[in-house]
């Protein structure tokens, strides 16, 4: 089901997108006003956009978002003012904390708004470590300071 939300998110994202930039090229005249001037096909045309739209909005999802696993080593009570600490420097507030599994939100609204509200990252605990899964780019970065803040002690 999170799938699915989230592939209906980038499809309507990237519709927005495509019709506000067209919208504007209309209204700066760059472009005709008539759709049968602009795409070769009329609306024939717009419905094979919007259905190519719809298959990259499919898979998306599959690669834009991921878990991966931060190894550190230590107890919980001793990584945990680390980990909120340095989310917090980096716009996260502790959303949830279920025993030692922790759950960020952006604090900044316009930066929910871009990721659609796909920008919950969370810290579930695992030998040797944590799964962190949110947005691909994110948690890259994510995973990257924390190994280099706790390097390997």
């Amino acid at each position: 089901m999170k799938y699915l939300r989230r592939a209906l998110k980038y499809f309507l994202q990237i519709t927005l997108i495509s019709t506000v930039i067209i919208g504007i090229l209309m209204l700066a005249g760059v472009l005709s006003r008539d759709i049968n001037i602009v795409f070769q096909k009329g609306w024939t045309s717009v419905g094979y956009i919007l259905l190519m739209f719809l298959g990259v909005a499919a898979v998306y999802p599959r690669f834009g978002y991921a878990a991966r696993i931060l190894a550190v080593r230590g107890e919980f009570t001793d990584l945990r003012p680390g980990i909120v600490g340095f989310m917090e420097n980096r716009g996260y507030d502790l959303e949830k904390e279920d025993g030692e599994n922790l759950s960020f939100r952006l604090r900044s609204t316009s930066g929910r708004l871009a990721r659609f509200l796909e920008d919950r990252i969370t810290f579930t605990r695992v030998l040797g470590g944590f799964e962190v899964e949110g947005l691909n780019r994110d948690i890259v970065r994510i995973i990257n300071g924390l190994q280099y803040k706790y390097g390997d002690r």
